[in-house]
């Protein structure tokens, strides 16, 4: 971009099975318009005797946005939802007062090699609708608008832009894009982005102003409407972002909120093991406690 205010490098994060990228929050970007976090999650190979397992925990205030390149999870949640998440489609889980899901390797690939990549992102909600009720949309590829600008690829994964409009029910002004190019060349598309803009180069590479950037990392921009740069050939790129809003928003573990209070409750919801729970499992994963030095 020709206007880039930021360059965040992804940190390395645990999650239990494996490392993750973390690219938000970051000390001094905690958000990207309603983006509050966003993991790379591999590439990874596990082994027939490994599976991707994230026990059942819960979320207040935001919509997880799951969205694979390689591999598959089966999402399970307390409205009752199993779903096997599969490259290109998007699960989009809104937790509003609160939601609990659980993300495994589905049964059938339990015994089997799996490689594992994708982009877990939360996106806090408007604060009106901090409190709403839980909901959960799965969009099959098939469904996410795409089409070719010559040798450019764009896939409209969430939000608005371009004059079109992404299945996914968004709650706030928001874009995630997908762009991927088979040449060198220009592209300019200020005048289709609003409000605050981040660009996450996964292969390839970009030129802006004679610098070169790579993958893995995060390139936040000055003014959206300035998202000028050079795609190099072989490339993938993700341009997300949206209207920022008014309020602070805290995170605490799993949990989003503009209000600590209601933070507070989900927390201690959770500890005494109030929430609501997925059928058939009773495993979960307690709240951290975290050691101060």
């Amino acid at each position: 971009m020709s206007n880039i205010k930021l360059i965040i490098e992804e940190r390395a994060a645990n999650i239990g099975k494996f490392m993750v990228g973390r690219l938000l929050p970051f000390r001094q970007k905690r958000m990207v318009g309603p983006f509050i976090y966003i993991d790379h999650m591999g590439p990874v190979k596990l082994s027939e005797r490994e599976n991707f397992d994230v026990m059942p925990h819960p979320h207040i205030g935001l919509s997880t946005l799951t969205f694979l390149f390689e591999g598959s999870i089966m999402h399970r949640d307390t409205l009752g939802n199993e779903v096997e998440i599969k490259p290109g489609a998007v699960n989009w889980m809104t937790a509003g007062k609160g939601i609990v899901h659980s993300e495994r390797t589905p049964e059938h690939l339990r015994d089997s090699p799996l490689f594992m990549h994708g982009l877990q992102i939360w996106v806090a909600l408007p604060k009106h609708l901090e409190q709403m009720e839980p909901q959960f949309f799965h969009i099959e590829e098939n469904q996410i608008p795409s089409w070719t600008e010559g040798d450019l690829q764009f896939k409209l994964i969430a939000g608005e832009a371009f004059g079109k409009k992404s299945a996914v029910p968004v709650f706030s002004k928001l874009f995630m894009l997908e762009i991927k190019s088979t040449s060198k060349q220009v592209v300019n598309i200020g005048d289709a982005l609003y409000g605050e803009a981040g660009l996450y180069i996964l292969k390839g590479a970009i030129e802006s102003e004679g610098n070169v950037y790579e993958p893995k990392q995060l390139l936040v921009a000055k003014d959206s409407s300035l998202c000028e740069f050079t795609i190099q050939e072989n490339s993938t790129i993700y341009i997300f972002g949206g209207e920022p809003f008014p309020e602070e928003r805290f995170i605490d573990w799993n949990f989003v909120s503009s209000d600590k209070e209601l933070i507070a409750e989900a927390k201690q919801k959770w500890v005494s093991q109030s929430f609501d729970k997925i059928e058939g499992d009773d495993e979960y994963i307690p709240y951290p406690t975290f050691k101060r030095k």
